[in-house]
């Protein structure tokens, strides 16, 4: 067969497929990049965690399939990201997963390492190798994982990202994704912004509406919590607190203050106990339950602060705080703020009100509060406005606090959380900056 024939037999094939063809008879999938280069390999890699020094996000990049990055175990969001050292067309991104894989996960790139646009939201994922086409221009590449596909982390083999070095991308997705083989994760583009924007700084009424219980605004409130709680941003590193900080409820202790003395610290250390049987807290068990709904330490003290110190680095203890954390106050709170048709500062406010309050519905309980809102204003599933209501639920939530005296400072509500509301920022997007107990803190 001549030469030309070939070429016409491919140009024909192509047609057929939904591919184009050059006049060399290279097929390419349409808004496939001509020539793609590996950008990624030997570049610098950070990631939110790992699971050991064997593990660094170095061994993504490195080109060894031998050599991985794994994140520590059962702690959702996580995330590993590359410097391509300088900014470049992003076009295509390939992920190997070891058996810990990323069953949802986000794709996002940057400019400054500061500023980060989605570009690809996957779902559905699998496990084996996930390869998302896009159009990008930029110099960081970040993998940010909202849901594990198993109960460990997230681990990956490889991440190669490809693209053209020195050539500026079109600041979109490409309009064509390549098509994701049967069985493997579904790839969504998102149009990302442009060079000049980012979708940190769109203004809330064109950022698209997410609540608390995705995984990035969920990281967010525990953020803004663990800085009242914590006078900190890393949530993550509260498995281990522990302290008696006088407002007469005992030991407040883990990611958002479980209490000896309100029968939440009691929920952690039973159901860890289930988990696992002959763990170093369970022999707590009784004097917890003895000191419930008060102050007292007795049978506690001297050994329970550094045993609840201890079992923090366990990964079981720490998904069962989690796991009550979610079922008493995060869930309820944010269930019941969707009901009231409040977006994410609404079922925020709602969340963090209960976490320090308790879901009672007495006059200072996260019920009580509600209750003096309602008596003020009404929320938007009632036909009132969303942001008078907020006012008025803050106002009431102020007064409770005032009414305590470990928790007469308002600043978690006046200087943060109102901060928010006056801004308008309804939707909780970042970038966010406020200050508690005078300290200034900022997210994005």
């Amino acid at each position: 067969m001549g030469g030309w024939e070939r070429r016409l037999k491919a140009l024909i094939a192509a047609v057929a497929l939904g591919v184009a063809a050059t006049s060399s008879g290279v097929l390419m999938f349409r808004g496939q990049a001509a020539a793609e280069t590996l950008l990624s390999r030997g570049k610098p890699a950070v990631a939110s965690s790992v699971e050991g020094p064997e593990f660094a996000a170095g061994h993504a990049v490195d080109g060894d399939n031998r050599t991985r990055w794994a994140s520590e175990e059962g702690v959702d969001p996580q995330w590993i990201q590359v410097d391509l050292g300088s900014v470049a067309r992003v076009t295509r991104v390939e992920i190997a997963w070891e058996v810990a894989y990323a069953r949802a996960f986000y794709l996002e790139t940057s400019t400054d390492g500061t500023t980060w646009t989605p570009v690809a939201t996957i779902t559905g994922g699998d496990g084996g190798l996930d390869r998302v086409r896009v159009d990008s221009r930029a110099r960081q590449v970040r993998i940010l994982g909202t849901e594990r596909g198993t109960a460990y982390g997230y681990s990956m083999w490889e991440l190669r990202v490809y693209g053209e070095p020195g050539v500026p991308g079109t600041g979109s997705t490409s309009s064509s994704p390549t098509p994701a083989p049967a069985g493997s994760a579904t790839v969504s583009a998102t149009p990302s912004a442009s060079p000049s924007a980012s979708a940190s700084a769109l203004p809330a009424s064109a950022a698209p509406r997410v609540d608390l219980s995705d995984a990035r605004k969920k990281d967010i409130a525990m953020q803004l919590v663990a800085s009242a709680e914590n006078s900190s941003l890393n949530w993550r590193a509260q498995y281990a607190y522990i302290e008696d900080i006088g407002d007469g409820r005992g030991y407040t202790a883990g990611i958002i203050g479980f209490c000896s003395g309100t029968g939440d610290m009691l929920d952690v250390v039973n159901r860890y106990t289930q988990r696992k049987p002959g763990n170093a807290l369970a022999k707590y068990l009784p004097a917890l339950r003895q000191v419930n709904g008060s102050a007292s330490h007795a049978g506690l003290d001297p050994g329970f602060t550094g045993d609840w110190k201890a079992a923090a680095a366990d990964p079981a203890f720490q998904r069962t705080q989690d796991e009550v954390r979610d079922g008493t106050y995060f869930n309820p709170a944010v269930g019941q703020a969707k009901r009231d048709g409040l977006r994410a500062l609404g079922q925020f406010a709602y969340y963090d009100a209960i976490v320090m309050h308790g879901p009672g519905s007495q006059r200072l309980a996260f019920g009580g509060i509600r209750a003096a809102a309602l008596a003020k204003a009404k929320p938007p599933a009632q036909g009132g406005d969303e942001t008078a209501f907020l006012h008025a639920f803050l106002d009431a939530r102020a007064a409770a606090m005032k009414a305590e005296p470990a928790h007469r400072d308002t600043s978690r509500v006046e200087t943060a959380q109102r901060v928010f509301l006056r801004a308008g920022n309804l939707d909780l997007n970042t970038p966010l900056a406020w200050s508690v107990y005078g300290e200034p803190y900022r997210i994005g």
